[in-house]
């Protein structure tokens, strides 16, 4: 299982270097260390990945919302009126956020058992930092010996 796993990051790393399209890669990445790591069943995974999906989309949406909210106020200047408007701003965002988990923890509980919810959570971590590492790696290769 391991060698299986390790095979796919370096076939995936390896197809990273000579791809214009680096994020439909790195999803490809994400799904099938995803579904090895939980152990999906082909009818679990079916039912998953529509749900994650989605989810994913909504999250990052509300994500970019909300620091495009954010990104040009002037936090020196602002008036007390304004400040409290783009608070409630955010705590409505963080709301959707709060909103949309809760539904996405509903709709997977139907499709996957509870444990393989909270495995979840670890899976996606480790998945960025390997991500990360092998960003971090790829860096050091490329900069130049002194």
């Amino acid at each position: 299982m391991k060698k299986t796993l390790t095979t796919v990051f370096v076939l995936g790393f390896y197809l990273l270097s000579f791809s214009q399209d680096n994020r439909d890669k790195i999803k490809t990445l994400k799904i099938a260390y995803i579904t090895e790591k939980l152990n999906l069943t082909e009818k679990e995974a079916q039912a998953f990945w529509p749900i994650y999906n989605n989810f994913e989309d909504e999250f990052m949406r509300l994500k970019h919302q909300s620091y495009d909210k954010r990104k040009n106020v002037d936090l020196q200047n602002i008036s007390d009126k304004d400040a409290e408007a783009l608070l409630n701003e955010i705590r409505s965002m963080e709301n959707k956020k709060y909103t949309l988990k809760e539904n996405f923890i509903n709709d997977l509980s139907k499709v996957i058992p509870a444990k393989k919810i909270i495995l979840l959570n670890k899976v996606e971590d480790d998945f960025k930092h390997k991500m990360f590492e092998e960003f971090k790696n790829r860096r050091r290769m490329q900069q130049p010996r002194q």
